[in-house]
């Protein structure tokens, strides 16, 4: 039933209500699609299964609540199998996980969650420069505005003070001898120009000289601007702003080639067609993407414009917020506030996202001078997507689907974890871009200006929300996705929860491991970063890093390639080091681990024409860049997972292509391993075994090899963010009705994927953890039986 009770607000306020409630009598009417969607049909039915799909056992994969039998304990109902591991869902999970997964997370049950629905107001409704967020009342600005009702202006110049030397100050990214847009230290043609909008970034902007000798480089004189070319009207000199792209195309005037399209939102040689620029999630559906920033529609805010306000039509909630039930609570202490509960069922766990302030997100998105940092896509001609091979996307793709997923929550007191949405793949890409983003202030290191950001963000959640005292900040996640994870965290936020790619608790290598000096954090001080590891296997996950959605892979099967089929036995391909040409200089690169290995086993020769001392005809370990990189791994039976500036990727990699991963990084966690068994599918070696590597590896039989390979091909796709993948699909065929190839791949694949998995270690942790169990639980429906809820 819906209920109204009494309010003491204005007028406009009750009729504001009025008119939300007038909506409920059709709100059923648009609680599911009139056509099938990607939505439900692929990862988010999934999601919502509640088969346990245990290998071992097909009787297991329909629990009900009914067949719980408490006198027998999970061990006995899910014993471990020969390699210690317990299988739900296709995959070998940590025998106590597994079991606890296999025998509550399989019958999870709905409740009811009460979604709050803001309904406070923004001075002067943020003056169109800004979206407001009407849960706390509080303007979100675009890039340039700040203030209360982001009324006022920020200045962002392009170039560095100047000297008699330097006239345009010394080089930064955004550089500008033409006109710079301080709203977000950007350059362009300018005004008198025939393409004012047309970005003059960079080299484009400034005399390039030729090489000196052959072989040798062009240099650009960032002293010397070259207006006299990229302003000029003469078809017969190399211009730009003033170039019609039509006759340059049909070769009737010149161009300056240093000139191009950097940022995003335009395409073209000339800039000349216009693209939608990447926003999270592209708004959602209910607002417009400028530059990275998401301007909201009214009633609407969020960023990505999903979260709804009183004001909004109920029929386009999203899927996560479509209610059975409307409940107006009691404003009566209230003049300026009025919200909705909207009780919605859903399972747990429950996960509440922190609207930040853009500086953390949005800004750092609309800011960028070079449209392939920081996110995993982008558009071309047509708008269609073009995915990215940006290793750092990973961030951006959970991002995308916790805000889209049926487990996210508007409502604190409901939820079960926070997530605290900072990008610091943003922040480390764009840092000293432009001089606001200087790292003058911070030794030259990235490392302390990105720590600097995740320690605002949690001054102003700890300022803002009630959430982070009452656990000490235990039940909140962090990503930190650059290449050492999360080695500068600031100490405050070290009680939570930390998402990583490189899981180096420091049991052996105890200091940055990078051999770039300004992502090291040795010099950081201890009274900002504390003397935390890099990784707590207790409470942290490392994530797979994003790989690129590959429709040939998918569609040929390399990853079930049997082996018969693979012919190589060890397979590694990577940067080796100085010894190689074009090799890293640096002799901390990869902690020396890539050296040791190219030492011993390296197939190709090194500077002085020297092989490794153990070469061997099955064994590969080159630096020479395969063009059939994804073929090779799927033709070899073990494949290295070592180290680089901290994480590689390899490990995604072997995964992906169906090879036995060997990991060689003493005391460094790789993607799941401190929740899935390791043991059924992969190999470890100790880095000081490295000249044992292949006896060791000839001595695993034919049938240890075919299980390893067999568990492999069962979690592969747990590497992949399928999820964020077919959001974006969605997102083309409701707007261009068009499915693409990768599309199409995608949509076939069934099995779980990168965000179930996370959601899954959630749910366990959340009944699991120590912590939890010394607070004990709050008076919550958990949709659970009491077997599973671990109290002591």
């Amino acid at each position: 039933m819906i209920s109204i009770q009494k309010l003491k607000c204005s007028w406009h306020l009750t009729a504001t209500i009025i008119s939300v409630v007038a909506l409920v009598s059709i709100v059923h009417l648009f609680l599911f699609p009139l056509a099938p969607s990607f939505d439900y049909f692929g990862v988010r039915q999934v999601q919502n299964s509640c088969a346990s799909n245990n290998g071992s056992d097909e009787g297991r994969n329909n629990h009900v609540w009914e067949n719980l039998q408490p006198s027998v304990a999970l061990d006995q109902r899910f014993p471990i199998d020969s390699h210690r591991a317990v299988v739900y869902r296709n995959t070998p999970w940590k025998a106590e996980i597994g079991q606890w997964l296999s025998g509550c997370d399989a019958i999870t049950k709905e409740v009811s969650v009460a979604e709050i629905i803001g309904g406070r107001s923004c001075k002067n409704n943020c003056s169109g420069q800004g979206v407001c967020n009407h849960e706390l009342g509080q303007c979100r600005c675009f890039h340039g505005f700040t203030g209360e009702g982001c009324s006022e202006r920020r200045n962002f110049e392009c170039n560095h003070p100047k000297t008699p030397e330097m006239p345009y100050g010394r080089w930064v990214v955004s550089i500008c001898s033409g006109f710079c847009d301080t709203t977000r230290a950007m350059c362009f043609c300018g005004e008198g120009t025939k393409y004012p909008n047309r970005p003059l970034a960079e080299a484009c902007g400034f005399q390039v000289n030729e090489p000196s000798e052959p072989g040798a480089p062009r240099l650009t004189d960032w002293a010397k601007a070259d207006l006299d070319n990229v302003f000029t009207t003469n078809g017969s000199k190399t211009g730009w702003c003033n170039v019609v792209p039509e006759e340059a195309y049909a070769s009737k005037m010149k161009f300056k080639e240093d000139c191009d399209c950097k940022y995003d939102g335009l395409i073209g040689q000339f800039c000349e067609m216009p693209v939608q620029s990447v926003c999270i999630n592209q708004c959602s559906g209910h607002g417009h993407c400028r530059g990275g920033f998401c301007q909201c529609d009214n009633g609407w805010y969020g960023t990505d414009c999903s979260i709804p306000s009183v004001v909004s039509s109920v029929p386009d909630w999203p899927r996560w917020l479509r209610p059975a039930q409307f409940d107006v609570p009691d404003n009566a202490h209230l003049t300026q506030k009025v919200s909705l509960n909207a009780v919605v069922k859903k399972k747990r766990p429950l996960i509440y996202v922190y609207d930040l302030p853009p500086e953390f997100n949005s800004l750092l998105l609309e800011g960028r001078h070079f449209r392939f940092e920081c996110v995993n896509r982008i558009y071309v001609e047509g708008n269609a997507t073009l995915w990215t091979d940006q290793l750092y996307g990973a961030q951006m793709a959970l991002y995308e689907s916790i805000l889209a997923s049926p487990y996210r929550t508007l409502n604190g007191e409901e939820a079960d974890f926070f997530f605290v949405p900072v990008l610091d793949s943003c922040i480390i890409t764009r840092a000293d871009d432009a001089p606001h983003l200087s790292l003058q202030e911070h030794m030259g290191l990235r490392s302390s200006l990105t720590l600097e950001y995740y320690r605002k963000a949690y001054y102003h959640i700890a300022e803002h929300y009630p959430y982070w005292n009452r656990s000490s900040g235990r039940d909140h996640i962090w990503f930190f996705s650059w290449d050492e994870g999360a080695c500068y965290a600031p100490k405050e936020i070290w009680n939570s929860m930390m998402l990583v790619h490189w899981g180096n608790t420091n049991s052996k290598h105890n200091h940055s491991t990078t051999a770039y000096w300004a992502d090291n954090w040795d010099k950081i001080p201890s009274d900002k970063r504390g003397v935390h590891p890099c990784f707590d296997p207790e409470k942290d996950l490392v994530l797979p890093a994003w790989k690129h959605p590959d429709v040939g892979a998918l569609s040929t099967k390399l990853w079930a390639r049997p082996l018969d089929k693979r012919k190589t036995l060890f397979y590694f391909n990577g940067n080796l080091g100085p010894a190689y040409p074009n090799g890293r200089p640096e002799a901390s690169y990869s902690m020396g681990i890539r050296q040791k290995l190219a030492e011993e086993f390296g197939s190709s020769p090194d500077k002085d024409g020297k092989l490794g001392k153990q070469h061997a005809e099955d064994v590969i370990v080159t630096p020479l860049r395969s063009g059939n990189y994804e073929e090779d791994l799927a033709s070899s039976v073990f494949c290295g997972v070592l180290p680089g500036d901290g994480w590689s990727g390899r490990m995604e990699d072997s995964i992906l292509q169906g090879c036995i991963p060997v990991v060689i990084q003493d005391g460094i966690f790789l993607p799941y391993e401190n929740v899935l068994n390791y043991e059924s599918f992969a190999i470890r070696i100790r880095e000081d075994e490295i000249p044992n590597l292949i006896k060791i590896l000839r001595g695993f039989n034919e049938t240890e090899k075919e299980f390893k390979l067999e568990n492999v091909k069962k979690i592969w796709q747990r590497f992949l963010y399928r999820d964020a993948v077919l959001l974006e699909a969605e997102r083309q065929r409701t707007a261009y009705g068009r499915v693409e190839d990768w599309a199409a791949q995608f949509f076939q694949l069934i099995e779980d994927d990168v965000f179930t998995t996370f959601v899954q270690v959630l749910h366990y942790k959340m009944h699991n953890d120590p912590w939890r169990r010394q607070l004990g639980h709050p008076k919550k429906d958990f949709g659970l039986p009491q077997e599973c809820l671990r109290t002591n």
